[in-house]
């Protein structure tokens, strides 16, 4: 059975962790936000919103357990500009 004041102290740790991750997410968001603005205002074509689409959507190739194509694969420097071509 845990004692009231280790349950005081994992609640207020893990609240802090939150807080500061929250502040994070603030600061990152205040940051960004102009680049953000500015890139979705050049989206002529959509491709931003195609992309933050294609990211929500389950992949096949994690599905299946198999690996991801060199282009299409999210983790490559260059796979963002394979719309470009």
């Amino acid at each position: 059975m845990q004692t009231l004041a280790l349950q005081l102290t994992t609640t207020f740790v893990d609240d802090a962790i939150e807080l500061v991750k929250g502040f994070g997410r603030a600061i990152f968001s205040l940051a960004t936000a102009p680049i953000e603005r500015i890139a979705r205002a050049c989206d002529v074509a959509g491709v931003l919103e195609q992309r933050r689409a294609d990211r929500r959507a389950p992949r096949q190739a994690a599905a299946r357990g198999g690996r991801c194509k060199s282009r299409s694969c999210r983790w490559t420097p260059f796979g963002g500009l394979s719309d470009l071509t």
